[in-house]
C-alpha cells in the first residue's frame, strides 16, 4: 500500500464500515476485483477528514458507516466488463431498476476513471448512536436512480432531513458532495487529484 494511504479503522476512531465491493452485496452480485478484505482504505488526508466528520456527527446523535473508500482501478475495469455482459436481473431491481447496465456510465453513476481510485472519495451513511440503526435516507447505497439525487422528490421529510444532516456534516469537514448520489463525497483538498491507483485492498 502507498505510504500516504491507510486503513481508515487504524487512523480514525469510532467509525463503522461494511465494504460492499468486498462482499456479494453490491450491484455486480459478487466480490469485485481488488477488494481482498472487508476494510476501507483511503489517503491519510481522507482519514483525518473522516475523523473531523465523526466529531461533527456525534453531537447530532449520529455515527458514520462507510461503504467504500479507495477503489483500485482494476475494480473499475471489473465494473465495465460486468456492464457489457448479458442482463441476468439478479441485482437490477435493487440497484438500477429503471436503467440498463451501460447507462450507469452514461448517466454518471459509475465512471471509467473513478474519483475513488484517487483515494480521497468515500461512500457513507449515518447511523443512530443510540440504537445502532441506519438512518433512513430514502434509498440504499448504489441505487442508481433519480431518487438518489440531492433534492429528490418522493422521499419522506425525515429522509430528506437525514440527507441534509449528512451533507452539512461532510461539507463542514472539508468534503464536496456528488449531486446525483447522496452517499458520495470527495475531499476538497485531495492530495492526488490526477493520480488513479491500482494497488489491491489486502
Amino acid at each position: 500500500m502507498n505510504a500516504d494511504f491507510a486503513f481508515v479503522d487504524e487512523v480514525a476512531s469510532g467509525i463503522r464500515w461494511d465494504s460492499k465491493y468486498a462482499t456479494w452485496d453490491n450491484f455486480t452480485g459478487k466480490p469485485v476485483d481488488g477488494y481482498l478484505v472487508n476494510r476501507i482504505v483511503g489517503t491519510r488526508a481522507l482519514c483525518a477528514a473522516l475523523e473531523r466528520a465523526r466529531e461533527k456527527a456525534e453531537p447530532r446523535g449520529f455515527g458514520l458507516l462507510l461503504w467504500d473508500g479507495y477503489r483500485p482501478q482494476r475494480a473499475v475495469d471489473n465494473f465495465l466488463r460486468w456492464a457489457r455482459q448479458p442482463e441476468d436481473r439478479r441485482t437490477k431491481p435493487r440497484h438500477y431498476p429503471n436503467i440498463d447496465r451501460l447507462e450507469m456510465f452514461e448517466k454518471g453513476y459509475v465512471a471509467t476513471k473513478s474519483g475513488h481510485s484517487r483515494g480521497s472519495t468515500v461512500d457513507l451513511t449515518l447511523y443512530d448512536l443510540a440504537t445502532g440503526e441506519l438512518a433512513p435516507m430514502g434509498g440504499y447505497h448504489d441505487l442508481m436512480d433519480s431518487i438518489s439525487h440531492h433534492g429528490a422528490t418522493g422521499i419522506t421529510s425525515l429522509e430528506a432531513e437525514n440527507r441534509r444532516h449528512l451533507c452539512s456534516i461532510m461539507e463542514a469537514a472539508g468534503f464536496s458532495r456528488c449531486d446525483h448520489e447522496w452517499w458520495h463525497y470527495t475531499l476538497l483538498d485531495e492530495p492526488y487529484p490526477d493520480t488513479y491507483f491500482d494497488f489491491p485492498i489486502a
